[in-house]
């Protein structure tokens, strides 16, 4: 089966030149030219590998790559004529895998791309836009979580909590493991605002305590709810 790439670039010849390109050599394409069409895209194909240009008309990039690393680690190659090292680092701390600057030469990025095939893992097919647990729904590509069907306002930490209860249903997630894949912090002092974050959470989305299990001095765990309860 080809490995399917969508280009997300508002240049048209770009665009084309790139899709002629890839098509010549075994890939299969599908073209975005903004960023909302890209992140729909996104979900409906379910591409293997992203290009992405972060100059677009509707939305900046590494937005755009923000919202994704919300559901899914597909590859991110990035194409942009930003070229400072800011705009590089921006891009890569929201999740992108490789940055090439324009102008580029093809070769390269044929390069770049057989590398990031390479790494590509058969588990990333599994990979899912929405999660659903009993009455508890999240869609990663909206950034929203519902209750009963009714949405649920949450503040950015507390949304990165339950994405990552959520990603890990069935099991224990230890104090240390939260805080570093949330703070990127593993010191035992950042445990009470932990709890102080969790106990917000649970009153919004958890009140009856079906979703969310403590383990007293362990840390959480997403329960996993069968049908009927």
């Amino acid at each position: 089966m080809k490995t399917s790439i969508m280009i997300v670039e508002d240049d048209q010849a770009i665009r084309n030149f790139m899709t002629a390109t890839l098509d010549l050599n075994a890939y299969q394409c599908i073209a975005a030219e903004s960023g909302e069409q890209a992140l729909m895209y996104a979900v409906t194909n379910r591409p293997d590998i992203i290009i992405l240009d972060l100059g677009l008309p509707d939305m900046d990039g590494v937005d755009i790559i923000r919202k994704l690393r919300t559901w899914s680690q597909c590859p991110i190659i990035v194409v942009s004529a930003r070229s400072e090292d800011k705009d590089k680092i921006s891009a890569l701390d929201a999740g992108a895998d490789d940055y090439l600057t324009k102008p580029f030469s093809m070769d390269e990025l044929l390069a770049r791309l057989r590398v990031a095939v390479r790494k590509l893992s058969p588990a990333q097919a599994g990979e899912e836009a929405v999660f659903v647990n009993g009455g508890l729904k999240i869609d990663y590509t909206a950034g929203c979580v519902y209750v009963e069907g009714q949405e649920c306002h949450l503040t950015p930490m507390e949304y990165k909590l339950v994405c990552l209860l959520a990603k890990n249903a069935g099991r224990v997630l230890t104090h240390k493991y939260i805080l570093k894949e949330v703070w990127n912090s593993t010191l035992e002092s950042d445990i009470p605002s932990l709890r102080v974050f969790m106990a917000t959470l649970r009153k919004k989305i958890d009140r009856e305590g079906k979703y969310i299990q403590t383990h007293i001095g362990v840390g959480y765990r997403m329960l996993r709810i069968t049908e009927g309860e």
